[in-house]
């Protein structure tokens, strides 16, 4: 591709129209002749000071935001917006060919993305899914290295879905992804907030950085959807620009759900949106559940679905990997998996549970390392004012020492009566946990939900999926 072409509503240079083969922005990827070298400026290493270098191998520009001196160098005032851009125009502009909805919030993406995808496959539509567990086109199943990916990966991905005729994308867009302007150049038709709690502040310091970070999604979206039982979503609808509807489990709101009725297999309510009431059965537990699926009935309403369609669709859908997933055990106590790893997830999850258990609740938990310090006695106590037993092990532990995180999170257990355990490997805390059970017992085992491995020091990544290390525990009290 030409360099005016590539560059054209981003920046303006007076080198001659080269001829660009690439973008890259990564000193460790190999150089090809060529490519054009984007200095990105991160939290240890700033790409401006390998710009000479990035020449040197083979590149034919740099994209910066100083002067460096250099003689191919273009330079422009924030080089991370630029990337993006440069992305998408590299493949096209893949995001114009599609209807983007992106989900944003620190429980919940997950379900509303993965059901959201279910409900508009069911009518017939081709939909492309981006998020933790993994990315989708259609039933085509990709891995994924983060929840909202790098912009080169992010726009390759949405060429893919393009080319795939795919009619919409959902994704879960994170906090990260829009500080870090992963997603510039996209438009949401739709802009879900889901809840605002205690969670990445080892990256944004502070939950007034983390809601600002959120709020980015709003400034890029035509509609905004946003839960007004959360404290943050009710400062979003004063502040937010673009068109705003409100969903609540306990108030007054554009979609409400009423005469709530909770069970262990799922939520039955009362659909309102001021036209009518609808009743509504979804298979997933615990009222936030009933907030979750609210969040996909107001999205799909604001897309131009009926509301009847929505809820009729929502009879074949059985569940989401890792969210409250029932683990088969063929005993006579019962095994879950969710991914809980913030305090008010626990509580969420662990409440929803306790509701409609006929013994004791078990949780098994941990926090991971190199991560967000301060919740981890936070987590314990949520986990203690909400089980009957804990087992306290670890989760990703990273560079860290397992038991100093695992000292960590025993401080929120001062003062309370809950019983617990401490084991630091998590595969001998699961075997623990499953040859310990008792009958109607209900073991959480937290923190990991669709993830199949664990992160060691040095970044080494295990295989290390729940669902087998249960069956080999199973195996072994036979």
């Amino acid at each position: 591709m030409k360099l005016y072409k590539l560059i054209k509503g981003v920046a303006e240079t007076s080198l001659p129209n080269i001829e660009i083969t690439g973008i890259i922005s990564d000193t460790r990827t190999e150089v090809k002749t060529g490519e054009l070298f984007v200095c990105i400026k991160g939290n240890t290493f700033d790409g401006h000071d390998a710009a000479a270098a990035m020449l040197e191998k083979g590149c034919v520009a740099v994209l910066t935001e100083r002067d460096m001196g250099l003689e191919n160098q273009i330079v422009v005032p924030n080089t991370r917006e630029a990337l993006p851009l440069l992305c998408a125009a590299w493949f096209g502009h893949p995001e114009r060919e599609l209807k983007l909805i992106g989900v944003t919030g620190t429980n919940g993406k997950t379900t509303i993305t993965t059901v959201i995808k279910k409900v508009l496959t069911d009518f017939g539509c081709k939909v492309g899914l981006i998020g933790t567990c993994q990315n989708e086109i259609g039933d085509e199943v990709y891995p994924t290295a983060r929840t909202t990916p790098e912009p080169y990966d992010l726009y390759e991905l949405f060429r893919k879905m393009a080319d795939a005729k795919c009619d919409y994308v959902v994704m879960e867009v994170s906090s990260q992804g829009l500080e870090q302007k992963r997603v510039a150049g996209c438009t949401y038709k739709v802009g879900v907030f889901t809840n605002l709690t205690q969670d990445h502040l080892d990256v944004h310091g502070t939950m007034e950085n983390y809601y600002q970070a959120k709020k980015l999604l709003f400034g890029i979206s035509e509609n905004a959807i946003i839960n007004i039982d959360d404290e943050y979503g009710r400062r979003y609808v004063k502040e937010v620009n673009c068109p705003v509807k409100t969903y609540s489990v306990n108030g007054k709101a554009d979609f409400m759900g009423e005469d709530v009725l909770l069970s262990a297999s799922g939520v039955k309510y009362v659909f309102c949106d001021g036209q009518g009431k609808h009743n509504v059965s979804f298979a997933m537990p615990g009222l936030f559940n009933v907030s979750n699926s609210l969040a996909v009935i107001a999205c799909m309403e604001t897309l131009g679905f009926s509301v009847d369609k929505t809820i009729r669709a929502f009879d074949k859908i059985q569940g989401v990997r890792g969210r409250a997933e029932i683990v088969p055990t063929g005993r006579d106590f019962t095994v879950i998996c969710d991914y809980a790893h913030t305090p008010d997830a626990l509580v969420n999850v662990l409440s929803a549970i306790r509701e409609s258990a006929k013994g004791k609740v078990k949780c098994l938990f941990g926090c991971g390392g190199n991560r967000d310090r301060t919740k981890r006695a936070p987590m314990a106590a949520a986990a203690a004012d909400n089980a009957d037993f804990l087992i306290v092990t670890s989760d990703n532990p990273r560079n860290e020492d397992p038991q100093d995180i695992i000292n960590d999170v025993l401080e929120g257990l001062k003062g309370k009566t809950t019983p617990y355990i401490t084991i630091v490997d998590r595969r001998e805390a699961i075997h623990w946990a499953v040859k310990n059970a008792e009958k109607d017992d209900i073991i959480v085992l937290a923190g990991k939900g669709h993830e199949d491995y664990q992160i060691l020091a040095g970044g080494v990544k295990i295989h290390f999926d729940e669902r087998e290390v249960v069956a080999e525990a199973l195996k072994e009290t036979e």
